[in-house]
């Protein structure tokens, strides 16, 4: 079943493609890409153990680079377009991932906040992209082959399918990772950093490694979100939307890639609901209440997260036949209830040479253990 899930999840995307609607179509595209960048966050959260609140740096450099390097009269070429814009995600991640990963803990988590800040006031307070008022995309990138092309990226269902295609890329990437020796070494560092380094291994280069490629794929997932809006602001790079995604990690479980996907697809649509005024009128102006209090008793019942649901019930399951296994039946050698034992004397019965039970008392200090 795990191994058919993604398969079915992939084919029923593919399906609801041909809805029809440009409402519904267009929330798919956008859990598709939040999906992308929650799943690179859980390469590093519930992979190597870094909890990142800066995450959405290399979201916005990927959007932003997508937005900057497009001409504003034609179509640019995705051959190269997509490259540069991963390629600047990652050198980002180099910089300031060989700084933050020198700290741990809490301290790793301000340094990654610190980092993103700065990002985000490079591009909010100087004419860099537009400074606070944005830059537009005005028309999404071309794969041209000399002069041919294969596949029009300004078409919304191709533009669906081509989103689909690289969440299902970046799936069977990190599932190859996870099974890999590179997978097996996070794991370890994530379970006990200091083992590991005892057992040989330079936990520092690993580290690095994987902040990197989860820096790629995020650059990849904002990348995608300039193309599916055509308009890029610095409020991709707050720490709101590192918060974000990480909730939605935490959200869905931070221990599977499943996890991931299916926290974010509840927090999207729980954010879809909240807002919508046919279903709460006014109300849904303070949308955020409910939504808060939705996280919190999620969080609160799913410790493990929704995909660690099922994994629960059983657990409930088997300490409870547990428990009514231990009242019904007695453990092996005890006597039934209202049976004395062979050579235990009935009850009321004295043993030879034991003192009546009204004088047995505990010997109080000073006196022989008997």
């Amino acid at each position: 079943m795990q191994k058919l899930l993604p398969i079915a999840t992939l084919l029923a995307l593919a399906a609801f493609a041909l809805s029809g609607s440009d409402y519904y179509t267009g929330l798919a595209i956008k859990v598709m890409i939040y999906a992308i960048f929650a799943l690179s966050l859980q390469l590093l959260v519930g992979g190597a153990g870094l909890v990142s609140l800066g995450h959405a740096a290399f979201f916005g450099i990927g959007a932003y680079v997508a937005a900057l390097l497009s001409p504003e009269s034609e179509a640019a070429n995705l051959w190269w377009l997509l490259p540069a814009a991963l390629l600047a995600a990652a050198l980002y991640a180099v910089v300031t991932g060989a700084l933050a990963l020198r700290t741990r803990g809490v301290y790793f988590i301000m340094v990654t906040l610190a980092f993103s800040q700065m990002a985000y006031y490079v591009f909010h307070d100087t004419k860099v992209g537009g400074g606070s008022d944005g830059i537009y995309l005005y028309f999404r990138p071309e794969l041209a082959l000399g002069g041919w092309v294969p596949f029009d990226l300004g078409n919304a269902t191709t533009f669906y399918f081509f989103v689909l295609a690289c969440l299902a890329l970046t799936w069977g990437f990190l599932a190859l990772l996870r099974r890999s020796p590179f997978g097996a070494a996070l794991a370890g560092i994530r379970i006990n950093e200091q083992r590991m380094r005892a057992a040989g291994y330079s936990t520092y280069p690993y580290k690095l490694t994987a902040y990197v490629v989860g820096a790629t794929l995020a650059g990849l997932a904002g990348f995608l979100f300039a193309l599916k809006d055509g308009f890029v602001t610095p409020e991709l790079l707050a720490w709101e939307q590192s918060g974000l995604v990480l909730l939605m990690v935490i959200l869905g479980g931070m221990a599977s890639l499943g996890g991931a996907v299916i926290g974010t697809v509840a927090l999207v649509l729980m954010q879809e609901l909240f807002q919508s005024q046919a279903l709460f009128g006014e109300y849904a102006r303070h949308w955020h209440l409910p939504l808060g209090i939705a996280i919190i008793a999620l969080v609160a019942l799913l410790p493990n997260g929704i995909a660690g649901l099922p994994a629960q019930w059983r657990q409930r399951r088997d300490a409870r036949a547990a428990a009514a296994h231990a009242a019904g039946a007695p453990a092996a050698g005890t006597p039934a209830a209202g049976t004395p034992a062979a050579g235990t004397p009935a009850a009321g019965t004295p043993s030879a040479g034991a003192p009546p039970a009204s004088t047995v008392r505990l010997p109080i200090q000073g006196e022989p253990h008997v």
